[in-house]
């Protein structure tokens, strides 16, 4: 088994066992003093906010300002990380989940980022999300680590131009993998780019991505996925987002994973849309068990790259009739996502352990039914069980969806009895 569950000898805030995720996963290839040996220790963190066990109430909760939830949330994924013998200085991506409850505030998190990781520059991308799983949670962080901080693509005095919603680096990180920070339709003077136009606004961002990675000898035709952050009015204009990602996708053959997530409102007013995108340096070839419906669209179910297996988000859909699947019953839409998901992966000869991450987006109107989703996960996953990130948002890109999952998975090391 490649991947292993990172277990802190002292993680304070709640006991971590009994869950269908873990506090992290990581990956230690050894490799002696040789060269390129500064890589191969790498480690991928669930999301974490600042919620605790109260011993007096007998369950989790969240309270305090941005600043203290912060600062709470990320001790957390830093302890979990030096469970793995990382540090800050070894981080190349943050993924920061702020609420629209929280979005004021938002510099008050950054802040607190900033302080900890000192000189080092992590890439950042910041969702814009409903709410959390805790209603009071503000902040939710998730970190990508690999030994040595990966190789900085792009100084952070270079990305502070059009496009990118926070200062940050690109960088490259485990397995040849390059993460961009998130990408915003607004230009060098902060303004918003095609006020009122979706499709402009997409468009910018998927031109944006692409100055991105030229500058690191790149191009969107090494992307391997596109996530898509957008608002319930503009859910009809995203299918005209098919021709502005045909003409700008796909030049190596490969179309990227998709997925396509709607909250009440973005990173400021008149944004539209909002972007993720990361690419590869590795060769891509397409992942995909035979499911017709990909075959005319500008996104591919599984994109391999490298040891990693990237996928689009997945929702509980029939692959043949395109009929969205057990409405209203989040538990049953569960079953089929995450069915989905493992049908992919025995295709790609591979199984749920080697799962490395999940994200996933709940429909704000579903929470109640929530808790569905962990007997599914418990009965289909496995350990060292997936790092995993949850979160609201306000719907879906069709109104019977409940669920969505953002998965990504790892092959194993050569000589570690898998693909290499």
């Amino acid at each position: 088994m490649t991947l292993n569950a990172i277990r802190p000898a002292e993680f304070p805030w709640f006991p971590y066992d009994g869950f269908t995720f873990c506090l992290g996963l990581s990956e230690d290839l050894g490799g002696g003093a040789g060269p390129g040996a500064a890589n191969n220790t790498a480690a991928w963190t669930s999301g974490h906010t600042s919620a605790a066990f109260d011993a007096e109430v007998g369950k989790m909760t969240v309270s305090g300002t941005m600043e203290r939830q912060a600062r709470i949330a990320y001790e957390k994924v830093l302890t979990i990380l030096a469970g793995a013998g990382l540090g800050p200085e070894d981080v190349t991506r943050v993924t920061e989940n702020v609420t629209l409850s929280g979005l004021a505030d938002y510099e008050a998190a950054a802040s607190v980022r900033r302080e900890l990781f000192g000189e080092h520059e992590p890439v950042v991308r910041t969702v814009v999300v409903e709410r959390l799983v805790r209603r009071t949670a503000f902040l939710e962080v998730e970190l990508h680590a690999v030994k040595g901080g990966g190789t900085e693509l792009r100084v952070a005095s270079e990305a502070r131009d059009a496009g990118t919603w926070l200062a940050s680096p690109v960088r490259e990180g485990h397995d040849g993998t390059v993460y961009l920070p998130t990408i915003v339709p607004l230009d060098e003077r902060g303004d918003v780019v095609s006020p009122g136009d979706f499709v402009g606004q997409y468009a910018y961002c998927l031109d944006r991505a692409d100055a991105l990675l030229r500058d690191t000898g790149l191009s969107l035709d090494h992307a391997v996925t596109t996530y898509d952050y957008s608002t319930p009015e503009t859910r009809d204009e995203c299918r005209r987002s098919h021709r502005v990602r045909k003409e700008r996708l796909g030049g190596g053959g490969v179309y990227p994973g998709a997925g396509g997530i709607l909250m009440s409102r973005l990173h400021a007013p008149g944004v539209l849309v909002a972007m993720d995108v990361t690419a590869s340096r590795h060769p891509l070839e397409v992942v995909n068990p035979g499911w017709s419906r990909y075959d005319t669209l500008t996104y591919s179910p599984g994109v391999k790259a490298g040891r990693t297996l990237f996928m689009s988000g997945f929702a509980a859909l029939d692959m043949e009739t395109q009929e969205a699947l057990h409405p209203d019953d989040i538990g049953a839409q569960a079953e089929a996502t995450f069915g989905a998901i493992l049908e992919l992966l025995a295709h790609a000869g591979l199984g749920p352990a080697d799962l490395l991450e999940t994200v996933e987006y709940c429909v704000e109107s579903a929470i109640p039914e929530y808790r569905a989703v962990a007997p599914v996960r418990e009965r289909l996953l496995s350990p060292p069980w997936p790092a995993s990130t949850g979160a609201i948002c306000k719907a879906l890109l069709r109104d019977e969806f409940l669920l969505e999952v953002f998965p990504m998975a790892l092959y194993p090391a050569a000589g570690d009895g898998g693909a290499a």
